[in-house]
């Protein structure tokens, strides 16, 4: 096993994630510069694999975290990726990824991508041979020196880890446990013998006394059952005459329960009959709330409507007033701007011309001062320049500024004059654009008004549509509440065939239905759903009379289900199975029912029942099934006597029956659950529910057919509203685009104003530059004077004549040009933000003031006015005709009430009396269940003597009562006499004497078990010292070898310790016998003898005499010793080799490689002697405050440390 690879992210310095390349599972060396992170990269291995990174607080897990620019890092992760093809871990994969996850408030281990507890990572990390608390595979950066200086009895702790003293410690401490509780049972067992012996010497006592007292309380006992059963028969008799009295008041009882039947009956009727006239009353009051808020509506709806015809006369008649107004106050604007354009027209070439003047005045102006300002400069480079050359070179150097001024200065002009041209351009085509687009307005407005008067047509015929889908939806609410009622009635009386039937006949019969709308869905099975006929129950009728008789012959065969053939019913159960549906189901194919001619005896006293039951003639094999053997008799005496004579089944109209082999079963039979009755209401339910949906329907198909209507209008409505917004939008967008149009022809006018007089001075400029390089060019070559030739002078003063009279001229002009422009800008102000801003608006607004709108949406408005006029009339009729049929529905309310209050009446007087004799029957039963709880209570204490003497039973027979109580009270007195005999003496000395031969024997095996623990303890000790000294011989002896090769001509040896002494003859290996007198506690530390010249005798050094290279090479050989005695999988060294000189350096490197074929080493260094013989190398680089891991070549890494050298 070794580490293949690592992962690591958002910890120390590695910010980003990095993946470092598959590691050698040989040795592979991490080099790079000092604070690079290599460090950091042993810590991140350590992080996982250690304890040091264990329960830290929050601060310290924040500080393992990435700190650096950018984003705030708040989680971190290291995972380490196993090469575990060796099965080093008990995990069967041949890789294992081991990853701990750290953030601010966390800290997770994922185990294979899936989180598990920290216990499993340190079991797994165990069972691998990692020692999580001391890790000697492990060596940081600076540590090496404190393995090597660390107390013996540290180096002592490290032996014991490697040994696996820890199983037998563990084991030692579960012996312990075991030999505390041993020692803890066997106390309290024998505190229970010294209390049992104690108590079975009282018990020896009490038995004599009570031998006596089982004689007298046998005495006792016989007394007792014999009083007892003399009041039991006494209490027999005295109920016996109880329930003879009682049978008399249930004959009288009968017939006041047959005239409450009847009573109820009645009342259930009524009670339906006034349920149903409340639920017609019901609906005709709410009909009549309906037109009524609807006759409102269209009160309202009117009021409405009168409003709005009388606000658009008066809109029509003040539109046709504004618009007069706006044509008059257009026709004064328009005169008001030609006046002001006129004189526009007159100021702008007056302003223009003196702007030109202006213009020119200053260009020249420019121009002169620039041919002055050039000839005092002149004047002054005779003493600013020492020699004619230095004047020329600095001269050709302007030049050359000059004449790329030049150059930008003419690409300006012409960039301007070429904008101004296509601003010229563009004018011309928004010009041509706003003329074309006004002339399309006119055709817009005409279209605008077309779909108007198409929208009101359209509207008038949807509200149309509207007012007959209120009519629709009001009958369709009244049938809806009817449907309701039935429902709710049929699902009462569906709960009531649910309790009659059961409910797994109940579920069957739903499961059929249910397979058979299967069937039908699933075609090809019309021949089974139509050989499916229904219940027994629904095929039958009879007369009221014998509806007793006849659920009492049938029973549950009620229930059974008529199918045509064997094959239907066959079909239907294997359905029924398939979809594993509930319920229990008894099928009667008609075609395998055997039905023989009766013969029926004839007596005016019977009547076949067959005759009496109403069936459709498909059904006669069915209802003979189950009727055919059976006759109703009027009486229970000639139902007996029939059945005897003519071995038939007889019934009575009251449901008594006798079966013609003799059993008569019988007894109260309530008539109000009838299921015949239920499955009749049933009937009536389901056909009147079909003709209300049938009606539903045909007015839901009316309804939708109206719908239709609405939707296909609101389509057109909404198609023409689509088209005619369309078209608005079209027209506004027109209108903005005209007036867009306008303003940006304004916006160029302006612009080029600007753009023209910024032409001029870029001009003006180019030729002032074009005199200053002629100026330029003129004086190159010439020589260099220090004072103006005498034509110089004189042109200066020229010149600045000239220039004083221009400027004069310059400021005259300017204040003319000035008073001008303001009155040019007042002009323009006053056409362009007030006048033609005025005439747009009201231009705008003589387009949107329509009478002919106004007058169509009047029209509109007085035919809808007519059309609501018309609904109200017909509506007033409906509420007068609701009103009656409300008036006629109370009536009937009414009498129903007064018919249900008598049936009510009665049906209480009779429940009053029934109620007066079962108080009666009450008391006798209260007397009743007082000597039954009498005889119960003999019995009871009958039961509590137990065992009765044999000759209680005759022995006091014929002794008087009397005499019976006075034996019992002498029996009684002599028994006080043994009150304080122990009456389970006997039984607790036997009970006591098994617990004592129990708790002796347990003892025995506890004194066995306890000696079992000593002598495993004792080996243990053993064995674990054995584990110790073989270790200890191992590792001495390997660091001795490896110090002789770290160290040619050096010695080395461990030395164990004991107590304050050092033990130089040490036992053996030869088994238990050689180590007598050893025990493992009094090793107190290994400690470490070298010497590094090869006298033994004379320069064994102790390891505080060492220098700090020769600590480091201890340590590395008692690290290498202990590799080669117990192998860790993989060693992580941390710059090792820092204090090592050159020949060490090698002898380690050859250490490192000769073991890196058994384990995998991963070592960081400075120094190149580790290079030589490593498998793979990783370059650590430090970029923007992250550190990053490479892979490398061996030059790569030889570049490293001779760089980290060079600057070290």
């Amino acid at each position: 096993m070794h580490i293949k690879q690592v992962i690591i992210q958002g910890f120390k310095s590695y910010r980003e994630q990095t993946v470092v390349e598959p590691f050698h599972k040989g040795h592979n060396v991490v080099v790079g510069r000092n604070g690079s992170g290599k460090s950091n990269f042993f810590y991140a291995i350590q992080f996982v694999l250690s304890d040091e990174f264990s329960h830290l607080r929050p601060e310290q897990r924040q500080a393992l975290l990435h700190e650096g620019t950018g984003p705030r890092v708040l989680t971190g992760f290291v995972e380490i990726i196993f090469d575990n093809s060796d099965s080093r871990f008990p995990i069967e994969r041949d890789e294992v990824f081991l990853r701990r996850v750290i953030g601010a408030k966390k800290d997770q281990y994922f185990l294979n991508k899936k989180m598990v507890p920290r216990n499993d990572v340190v079991n797994l990390l165990e069972s691998a041979g990692f020692s999580r608390s001391n890790p000697y595979y492990i060596v940081k950066q600076g540590k090496i020196n404190q393995m090597a200086t660390a107390p013996d009895a540290h180096r002592l702790k490290l032996l014991r880890e490697v040994a696996g003293t820890r199983v037998y410690d563990e084991r030692k401490e579960e012996s312990k446990s075991i030999l505390k509780e041993t020692e803890g049972k066997k106390e309290k067992i024998e505190e229970f013998l010294k209390t049992i012996e104690d108590r079975l010497a009282t018990l020896e006592e009490e038995k004599e006394e009570l031998k006596e007292y089982q004689k007298w309380d046998k005495k006792r006992r016989a007394l007792e059952y014999t009083i007892h059963d003399r009041e039991l028969n006494d209490t027999k008799k005295k109920l016996e005459e109880l329930e003879s009295r009682r049978k008399k008041y249930g004959d009288g009882s009968e017939s006041l329960r047959s005239r409450l039947r009847e009573a109820e009956k009645n009342a259930k009727q009524a009670s339906r009959d006034l349920k149903e006239i409340r639920q017609q009353v019901s609906q005709a009051k709410e009909e009549k709330q309906g037109i009524q808020m609807e006759l409102q509506q269209l009160q309202q709806e009117k009021t409405k409507l009168e409003n709005r015809e009388r606000d658009l006369d008066e809109e029509m008649s003040g539109d046709k007033n504004s618009k007069k107004r706006a044509e008059q106050e257009l026709d004064k604007l328009n005169a008001t701007i030609k006046q002001k354009e006129e004189e526009l027209c007159r100021v702008k070439p007056e302003y223009e011309q003196l702007k030109k003047k202006e213009e020119v005045i200053a260009k020249e102006l420019g121009l002169k001062e620039q041919k002055r300002k050039e000839l005092y400069a002149k004047q002054g480079r005779g003493s600013q320049f020492t020699t004619k050359d230095e004047r020329d070179k600095w001269i050709t150097s302007e030049l050359k500024m000059l004449s790329k001024r030049i150059k930008d200065k003419s690409d300006d002009i012409t960039r301007l004059t070429k904008e101004l041209e296509q601003d010229a351009k563009k004018k011309i085509e928004l010009e041509d654009d706003v003329e074309k687009t006004s002339g399309e307005i006119e055709s817009y407005k005409n279209n605008i008004d077309e779909y108007n008067k198409k929208y009101y047509e359209l509207k008038k015929n949807r509200d149309q549509q509207h007012s007959d889908r209120n009519e629709l939806w009001r009958k369709e609410s009244n049938l809806q509440q009817s449907l309701s009622a039935k429902n709710e009635e049929l699902s009462k009386c569906e709960g009531e065939f649910r309790s009659m039937a059961g409910r797994e006949i109940f579920n069957g019969r739903n499961s059929i239905l249910q397979v058979l709308d299967s069937f039908r869905n699933r075609g090809g099975y019309e021949h089974i759903a139509n050989g499916y006929h229904g219940l027994i129950l629904e095929n039958i009728r009879c007369d009221e009379g014998t509806q007793t008789a006849v659920e009492v012959t049938a029973g549950k065969r009620l229930y059974y289900h008529i199918v045509e053939t064997d094959e239907v019913g066959s079909t239907i159960l294997k359905e029924f199975n398939r979809q594993k549906l509930p319920g229990e189901v008894n099928f009667m194919p008609l075609n395998r029912l055997m039905v023989g001619n009766v013969q029926y005896p004839k007596d005016p006293n019977v009547i076949e029942m067959v005759r009496v039951i109403k069936y459709e003639d498909k059904y006669d094999k069915a209802v003979r099934h189950i009727f055919g053997r059976t006759l109703i008799c009027r009486e229970l005496e000639a139902a007996v006597k029939t059945a005897k004579s003519h071995r038939f089944d007889c019934v009575t109209l009251d449901g008594d029956k006798v079966a013609s082999k003799g059993v008569l079963t019988g007894g109260y039979y309530n008539s109000s659950r009838s299921s015949l009755e239920i499955q009749k209401r049933r009937s009536a339910l389901h056909k009147e529910k079909a003709d209300l949906e049938s009606q539903m329907t045909n007015l839901k198909r009316e309804l939708h057919t109206v719908e239709e209507k609405i939707k296909e209008f609101g389509a057109d409505m909404q198609k023409n509203e689509t088209r005619n917004s369309k078209i608005k939008d079209t027209f506004d967008k027109v209108k903005t685009d005209i007036r867009l149009n306008k303003e940006k022809v304004s916006l160029i006018d302006r612009s080029k104003q600007s753009k023209e007089r910024s032409l001029n001075q870029l001009k003006s400029n180019l030729e002032a530059l074009q005199s200053t390089k002629e100026g330029f060019e003129a004086e190159l070559h010439q020589d260099l004077l220090s004072s103006l030739s005498v034509h110089d002078q004189r042109e200066v003063d020229i010149l600045t004549d000239q220039i004083r009279q221009l400027t004069k001229e310059n400021k005259e002009t300017f204040t003319r040009r000035m008073q001008k422009e303001a009155e040019k800008n007042k002009l323009e102000n006053t056409l362009n933000n007030n006048l033609v801003r005025r005439r747009d608006e009201l231009t705008q607004a003589l387009q949107e003031i329509s009478v002919e709108d106004r007058k169509r949406e009047l029209d509109q408005c007085r035919s809808e006015l007519k059309t609501i006029e018309v609904k109200i009339k017909t509506l007033d009729k409906s509420v007068s005709l609701a009103e009656r049929k409300l008036s006629d529905q109370s009536s009937k309310l009414k009498g129903a009430q007064e018919l249900c209050e008598r049936y009510k009446t009665e049906e209480r007087e009779c429940q009053e009396k029934i109620n007066d004799d079962a108080k009666d029957l009450e008391k006798l039963a209260t007397k009743q269940n007082t000597l039954q709880q009498k005889i119960n209570d003999c019995v009871k204490k009958i039961r509590e003597l137990g065992s009765i003497p044999t000759d209680a039973f005759d022995k006091f027979h014929n002794t008087a009562l009397k005499q019976l109580y006075s034996q019992l009270e002498k029996a009684n007195q002599q028994l006080k006499q043994y009150s304080h005999v122990n009456k389970k003496a006997l039984d607790q000395f036997m009970s006591f004497s098994d617990q004592k031969e129990k708790l002796v024997a347990r003892k025995e095996e506890l004194d066995v078990g306890h000696e079992k623990i000593r002598e495993l303890m004792d080996h243990l000790e053993l064995r674990k010292t054995e584990a110790i000294l073989f270790t200890f011989r191992q590792v001495a002896k390997n660091f001795t070898e490896v110090f002789r090769k770290l160290v040619p001509g050096g010695h080395g040896q461990l030395v164990m310790q004991t107590g304050n002494r050092e033990e130089t003859d040490l036992p053996e290996d030869g088994g238990g016998s050689s180590l007598q007198g050893f025990n493992s506690d009094t090793f107190t530390g290994v400690g470490i003898r070298v010497s590094f010249s090869g006298n033994i005798s004379a320069e064994m050094k102790e390891m505080n005499q060492l220098s700090g290279g020769q600590k480091s090479l201890v340590a590395l050989a008692l690290i290498f010793a202990i590799q080669k005695c117990d192998p860790a999988p993989f060693y992580l060294f941390d710059e090792i080799d820092q204090a090592l000189d050159a020949q060490h350096r090698k002898a380690v490197a050859d250490m490192i490689h000769e073991l890196a074929g058994d384990a995998q080493f991963i070592t960081t260094t400075f120094r190149p002697e580790l290079l030589e013989k490593a498998d793979k190398f990783y370059g650590v680089v430090f970029r923007n405050k992250v550190s990053h891991v490479e892979c490398v070549t061996r030059e790569k890494a030889y570049d490293f440390v001779e760089d980290d050298q060079t600057h070290g």
